[in-house]
């Protein structure tokens, strides 16, 4: 649903809209179409609600710097005034504020009753026309079929790229063009599974330092087969995010996995793809198990950001991430997801977000603790993380005390 037009909201109003998508009971869609604002806002108030929550905890300190940014702000305007002349300086001044603003802003500042046309307001505020008059809709339920379905057809055939995965839309009967199903698989955060480099489609920031892949020692080629062996516990985690569908749209599902066990040693479900849902599995997983030696990840800018390589770098955690388009080197993580989805959630039809999040609990929960996995000589992987971590453990005793 669209916002009426003419309205706003309040600084609180958005704060309490950010406080219910903090508590994970709704998606993103059905938070925008009660409220009748676009979804893109909800994630932008979120972020400027999170990037400024320390400001309430120190506000002192906050008003301290404010002043001391001013002051400094002020001096460089002094400056500028006399070699420029007042006018000109308050004139760039003013321009300069303006564009530095955020879209959603920007777009609050134009007015019909000036007597600038808006196609002028628009070009010196620098956004198109065309957005300005832009009604944002909730995605159809149509939409939101085509969407399973692609997760589907990836999760059984994750070396498909959006070609075929076009293809199959077209033989199962829905009707939709190869851009359109890019975009969607922007939006789920996938790319097909390639031996070879082939073109990414998750979203990564070119402003964030990508780092290299360091698992190629833990690889072995036997034929045309490639198979992965760490050989103990905690030696490589991995991290990655996917699309989770529900009955009234879609959350997503951040996990840790350690690579030598199988086991999941953290996981999240929100209605938000970000940097805080990865950093928030990752800071869990170390609260409750010794770090690892080396953390890998594909480029996707929730894994890329200051935030998330912070806790890596903290911690002396070495940084890996997946070359570019091989989603295979990720795989161990990749093959939980599908044997999520398989086993629990295409066939369980999830009502609501809490009864998402209390079957994919429990399934975990399985998974680690009764199901056999056949690359562990059919042993649970839960218990085998634990054995070797209690074996680690006593080795690094028994050292201790000899020395």
């Amino acid at each position: 649903m669209a916002r009426k037009k003419g309205q706003t909201y309040s600084a609180e109003k958005k704060v309490q809209i950010v406080l219910e998508l903090l508590k994970e009971e709704q998606t993103v869609g059905q938070l925008a179409a009660k409220y009748q604002i676009t979804a893109k806002s909800i994630q932008n108030w979120k972020k400027q609600f999170l990037e400024n929550a320390a400001i309430a905890m120190e506000p002192a300190k906050a008003i301290s710097e404010y002043k001391s940014q001013l002051e400094a702000k002020d001096e460089e305007i002094d400056q500028l005034h006399k070699a420029l002349g007042k006018t000109t300086i308050e004139k760039d001044w003013a321009v300069k504020k303006l564009k530095s603003l955020d879209y959603k802003t920007k777009k609050l500042l134009i007015k019909s009753e000036l007597n600038i046309s808006l196609q002028g307001q628009c070009n010196m505020l620098e956004i198109s026309r065309s957005s300005f008059y832009y009604t944002p809709k909730p995605m159809s339920a149509y939409n939101l079929q085509i969407l399973n379905s692609i997760d589907e057809i990836y999760t059984d055939n994750p070396e498909y790229g959006y070609r075929y995965i076009h293809q199959q839309l077209l033989e199962d009967g829905l009707s939709i063009g190869k851009d359109r199903v890019l975009k969607y698989m922007q939006l789920l955060g996938i790319n097909a599974i390639y031996p070879h480099k082939k073109k990414l489609t998750s979203i990564k920031d070119e402003q964030h330092h990508i780092y290299k892949y360091l698992l190629k020692e833990y690889w072995t080629q036997n034929g045309r087969t490639k198979t992965i062996n760490v050989p103990n516990a905690n030696e490589v985690w991995s991290g990655d995010i996917t699309y989770i569908r529900t009955n009234g749209g879609f959350m997503y599902l951040a996990a840790v996995i350690d690579w030598h066990s199988k086991a999941i040693l953290s996981y999240k479900i929100s209605n938000s793809m970000d940097a805080t849902l990865a950093t928030d599995v990752l800071k869990d997983a170390l609260s409750k198990y010794p770090k690892p030696k080396i953390f890998n990840s594909d480029q996707g800018s929730q894994y890329t950001s200051y935030e998330h390589t912070k806790v890596l770098k903290d911690n002396n955690i070495q940084i890996s991430m997946n070359g570019k388009g091989r989603s295979i080197d990720n795989i161990v993580i990749e093959r939980f997801f599908r044997t999520l989805k398989h086993n629990n959630i295409y066939i369980s039809d999830y009502q609501s977000i809490k009864d998402l999040k209390q079957g994919v609990e429990a399934y975990i929960h399985k998974y680690n603790f009764k199901r056999f996995h056949s690359s562990l000589n059919y042993q649970k992987p839960m218990n085998v993380y634990l054995v070797l971590r209690r074996m680690h453990l006593a080795t690094q005793m028994h050292k201790h005390l000899a020395s």
